[in-house]
């Protein structure tokens, strides 16, 4: 339990030699020049109760090791994991309500059918370090990049539609997945832009070409993916994205072939991600700390039940 054990503070074990020096030289003299028939009494009593002497020793010196501060570091590494860093940009405006996108629950929007299937995209991810994004006339940022895959689906689940504004940002929401892995030094960093509308130029403050540069400059391979009819889309626009950062475009007019995108997205190669490291401090001071007021408080109460001064 106490192999590795060191001093925080070992400079504190230098007072040992200060009370060394006072049980020398700093003796009580009052009582003898008071009371000189009972210094004889005292000294003989006092000083030859070996166990008053060892429990005052043992408090003083427990107390001294108690500021010094014994500590045991305990390391710890976040395990290393292959997989990528990825920024899932979700369009959540006002067209996303539209219904029917899945024949098997026609009663759901479409943005209900993306989170479910986000959802599966995030269980099969389990060694990627994934953060969200959700647009609409603004965009920011949902979740920063984690591995806890039940965080994310937990957010996931609270997003709604409208919740970012009912137009659609799509290039603002570009440059803020960029954002999103502007801290990454990963390798391997993907963008997984999903959309059901063309971009609003009113809303939009941000250029395609400044957002596509920012894109390029973090060298992050977008996946963008156009829901709904093709024209409801403007898949010129994705494919330029793609084609510029070297990912690709994919369109699903329905949710079966959402999930078959997904699918296709989830056999991307891996890369490593460096692992961290990390030091856990466990402190110990309150063992000698208490062996300290134990041995103190017993001290006083044999002296004081001997009838001592």
């Amino acid at each position: 339990m106490f192999d590795g054990v060191y001093f925080e503070y070992p400079f504190f074990g230098l007072l040992i030699l200060l009370f060394l020096f006072c049980a020398k030289f700093c003796k009580m003299k009052l009582p003898s020049i008071y009371f000189p028939h009972t210094a004889k009494f005292l000294k003989q009593s006092v000083s030859s109760s070996k166990t008053l002497i060892i429990l005052k020793w043992l408090g003083i010196t427990a107390l001294i090791l108690a500021l010094m501060s014994p500590v045991i570091d305990e390391p710890y590494e976040i395990e290393p994991k292959d997989g990528y860093e990825i920024a899932m940009i979700l369009d959540a405006s006002e067209s996303m309500k539209a219904q029917g996108f899945d024949a098997n629950n026609e009663h759901l929007t479409r943005f209900d059918v993306v989170k479910n299937i986000v959802n599966d995209f995030i269980s099969q991810r389990k060694n990627d370090n994934i953060g969200l994004v959700v647009f609409g006339q603004y965009s920011f940022i949902a979740s920063p990049l984690t591995y806890d895959e039940n965080i994310l689906k937990k957010i996931v689940s609270q997003l709604y539609i409208g919740m970012a504004g009912k137009f659609t940002a799509l290039n603002t929401s570009l440059a803020q997945g960029a954002n999103l892995l502007k801290m990454s030094k990963s390798k391997s960093k993907v963008a997984i832009l999903l959309t059901d509308g063309y971009s609003t130029p009113e809303i939009d403050k941000i250029p395609l070409d400044i957002a596509l540069d920012m894109i390029k400059k973090e060298k992050i391979k977008v996946y963008p993916i156009g829901i709904g009819m093709s024209h409801e889309y403007n898949k010129n626009v994705l494919l330029k994205i793609a084609k510029e950062s070297g990912g690709v475009a994919f369109g699903a007019s329905n949710a079966t072939e959402l999930i078959e995108v997904y699918k296709k997205i989830d056999e991307l190669e891996k890369s490593e991600i460096k692992s961290e490291s990390f030091t856990y401090m466990n402190y110990y001071y309150q063992f000698p700390l208490f062996i300290s007021l134990i041995s103190l408080i017993l001290y006083i109460v044999l002296r004081n039940k001997r009838g001592y001064n």
